[in-house]
């Protein structure tokens, strides 16, 4: 008897064939294994986190080993349940000024209880799922919250470059440096200069040596030549000092006014939080910008994030270790190193606890000088001349000066908090100041609102309509980003009014969030955001129905039977384009003008009509290089089609504009699959058969049985057209192969393809995830096509 081999029917004339229910076990356990590039990126990131975790640990005053236990953990907790998989985590410069103060106040006990009441709060919001709500903070204050605290350390550390001993503030610390000056220590400043030197000179080494010797971090070749060149020379400086594990002290019960010790938690809990879910977000642009890395590295999971930073602050509170957050400086070495896992946080998370038990004596050698010059230079840089520009541009700067002067004469939740109430302050002054006008310019009454259109305004806005006369020409410009209700009611009701005295009104630069018709007549017209390339028109009051619905019950404007009036529809738009995009465009359209394009992305998509490119991938001028033709069809390199467009465009995107990927989108109810269905091999009478016989693969891949049929977000193909709309895509990229320009760059690891289906009906979206499986198509998530 022979065995029975269940099969499953997805089609009346296909019979889809499937494994026997008996299949052999698994061959054994998958083993272990850790990416070569992961290891290469944990020994960068550890010769960076060990001088560093010293020497915030040595700017805090507290224990130098708790510098250490929190890199460990970092490493170790947060590396492996964090949300970000490349992101490091660690103790952060962010929060030594923090941390300084709760260990002065309360003690280092303390201080670690309230490490792990904070990591409790972050895994409450965590649970919560808030992340995204601390966003919404204003980088503003963020930045100047930062700025502070780089202020904060480099005053601090100065002290120690000049052999001294900091004070608790900054005030406190300026006034004691003319003293310190006098009486500096020459053997502390010319390690902390020898060290500081180092730190400028070593990235700048020119030359194929300099190349590879840049690969080294600069802290820790500048905090080992200060440390060697003061051992040569026999200086006398004071030194790390990393008592016996047997004395580490732990946390203990909280001491200290309740109310005190809430703030110090809430305070701690933020800029933990603020900075892990800021880093995240940063990482994300980063991945972003490698083209190659595996899927499991997409965007970041900031809730998650939340739970592994404070279940980390847990650990490390409880072991005596300093409040950790996430370390850009870390963070940055680990994706330029090529990590692409999180393994590699988590190994050097080992490699830090290694280092610690086996490299105490070494550690003994190196200076405080050395340390605080590095932490010192660490706190400069967290004053960025990059965010003080873009906060100018923005008009924030007060909130920026604000946050950071408070954060440097009162402290960092003080600081914040006066930051968060001149960003309200501003925003309030902002929409409070609207400055309308009136003036008439060759007949033509113009009125023109500058700023948001609020309730406030409403007076003023009125009183300028007014001095328009009855029945004249009247143009509204409205440059503005927000209009409340009450100022849309008055401005809809004057525009009835008006218009019914026979005058005519016409407003221009509309926001897509408020309601303001086109220019025209009609009461019943809303035209939505979308209506610039839906084709739409206001004709005339006599539409009927509104445009909607149709009589049918669909969406969208009643077709014209007669053609009547479509002679003028291209007019119209293009006046439409001058009057309310172009203003908004051309600036960014005058950069790409002087610049040149710099697409990152060639997209082949068919000529259907009804695939936007710009809508159904949110891009702009300039993002783009876009290919289109009947089918999507990418013809073999070589073939006598009498027709290199395609092949001329594919090098033009590679071999000039050295676009990073090439993305053949298919659509739903394609004409050109549905003829090549009904078309007989051979057939090339017309232009347009000539054409399609590029298609010809994609239907012999089709009929070949020893292939199995492609899906569609795990369902069948409905019809044998959508079937050969989804195969024809996966042909066309195996054409594209073919081409040496695209073979070479693929092999060069600067070019990806990418597969796409569009789904006409349903407005989604679907990317190719298994080409050697038929085509399997699955819906565009947000970390798919990151690059």
């Amino acid at each position: 008897m022979s065995a029975c081999v269940p099969t499953r029917t997805t089609d009346p004339n296909r019979t889809e064939r499937t494994h026997p229910p008996h299949s052999p076990p698994p061959s054994g356990p998958r083993r272990f294994r850790i990416a070569g590039a992961d290891v290469s990126a944990s020994i960068a990131v550890f010769l960076i986190a060990l001088p560093l975790s010293l020497g915030i640990a040595l700017a805090t005053g507290a224990p130098l080993q708790a510098g250490l236990v929190a890199a460990a953990v970092g490493g170790l907790v947060a590396g492996w349940l964090g949300g970000s998989p490349l992101q490091v985590s660690g103790p952060a410069a962010g929060l030594t000024v923090v941390t300084a103060d709760l260990i002065q106040r309360y003690g280092w006990r303390t201080t670690c209880a309230i490490t792990v009441l904070a990591g409790l709060a972050q895994l409450g919001l965590g649970c919560l799922r808030v992340a995204r709500g601390a966003l919404a903070v204003s980088p503003a204050i963020v930045h100047g919250m930062l700025a502070g605290i780089g202020v904060t350390i480099a005053v601090a550390q100065l002290h120690i470059v000049l052999g001294g001993t900091p004070q608790s503030s900054v005030p406190d610390n300026l006034r004691a440096l003319p003293a310190q000056l006098a009486q500096m220590r020459p053997a502390s400043v010319s390690v902390s200069a020898l060290t500081l030197a180092l730190l400028l000179l070593w990235p700048r080494l020119p030359g194929r040596a300099g190349h590879l010797l840049r690969k080294i971090p600069a802290a820790l070749i500048a905090v080992a030549g200060a440390t060697a060149a003061a051992a040569l020379a026999g200086l006398r400086l004071p030194k790390v000092d990393l008592p016996s594990w047997s004395n580490h002290a732990l946390a203990g019960l909280p001491e200290g006014p309740v109310l005190g010790l809430v703030a110090a938690v809430l305070t701690t809990t933020l800029v933990c939080s603020v900075q892990s879910l800021l880093g995240a977000v940063a990482v994300d642009k980063l991945v972003a910008g490698r083209p190659g890395l595996p899927a499991g590295v997409g965007r970041s999971d900031l809730d998650r994030e939340l739970l592994g930073q404070g279940a980390a602050n847990i650990v490390s509170g409880s072991l005596g270790g300093l409040p950790i957050a996430g370390v850009a400086v870390r963070t940055t070495a680990n994706v330029n190193a090529g990590a692409v896992s999180r393994n590699s946080t988590m190994l050097h998370g080992v490699l830090v606890v290694i280092a610690t038990l086996l490299m105490v004596p070494l550690l003994e050698l190196i200076p405080l000088a050395s340390l605080a010059a590095l932490v010192m230079s660490v706190g400069i840089q967290m004053v960025s001349l990059n965010h003080i520009r873009t906060v100018t541009r923005h008009r924030e700067v007060w909130v920026y000066a604000v946050t950071t002067l408070g954060v440097v004469s009162l402290g960092v939740l003080q600081g914040v908090a006066l930051g968060i109430a001149m960003a309200v302050a501003v925003a309030l002054h902002r929409l409070t100041r609207t400055r309308i006008t009136h003036e008439e310019r060759e007949g033509v009454h113009h009125v023109h609102v500058r700023g948001q259109l609020t309730f406030l305004a409403v007076p003023r806005l009125s009183r300028a309509l007014h001095l328009v006369p009855h029945g004249a020409d009247t143009v509204v410009e409205l440059d503005g980003s927000f209009m409340d209700h009450a100022a849309y009611e008055t401005l809809q009701d004057w525009q009835k009014t008006h218009t019914a005295q026979g005058g005519t009104v016409e407003i221009t630069g509309r926001h897509p969030g408020t309601r303001i018709s086109e220019p025209s007549t009609v009461s019943d017209c809303r035209c939505r955001p979308w209506t610039a390339w839906r084709n739409h028109q206001c004709e005339g009051p006599q539409s009927t129905p509104p445009p909607d619905k149709n009589e049918d019950g669909s969406d969208g404007p009643e077709p014209d039977p007669t053609g009547a009036g479509r002679g003028h529809e291209l007019a119209r738009g293009i006046s439409a384009f001058q009057r309310n995009t172009a203003p908004l465009v051309r600036s960014e359209l005058a950069r790409l003008a002087r610049e040149g394009q710099r697409p990152s992305q060639l997209f082949l998509t068919c000529a259907d009509s009804r695939l936007v490119t710009s809508m159904i991938t949110s891009s702009g001028p300039g993002d783009l290089f876009v290919v289109r033709n009947v089918g999507n069809l990418v013809p073999r390199p070589g073939e006598e089609s009498g027709d290199d467009s395609v092949a001329a465009a594919i090098e033009y995107a590679v071999d000039v504009l050295r676009v990073r990927s090439i993305t053949v989108c298919g659509h739903s109810g394609c004409g050109a699959m549905q003829a090549l269905l009904n078309s007989e091999p051979g057939g090339t009478r017309t232009p347009l058969e000539r054409w399609l016989r590029h298609g010809r693969p994609s239907v012999e891949r089709m009929a070949d049985g020893s292939r199995p049929w492609g899906s569609l977000a795990g369902r069948a193909p409905e019809d044998p057209v959508e079937q050969l709309c989804l195969i024809n895509v996966v042909q066309q990229l195996e054409h594209l192969r073919a081409h040496d320009s695209v073979a070479r760059a693929i092999e060069e690891g600067t070019l990806e393809l990418h597969g796409m289906y569009f789904h006409v009906g349903e407005a989604e979206s679907y990317l190719l995830t298994d080409a050697e499986g038929g085509g399997a198509f699955d819906r565009v998530r947000e970390t798919d096509l990151t690059a």
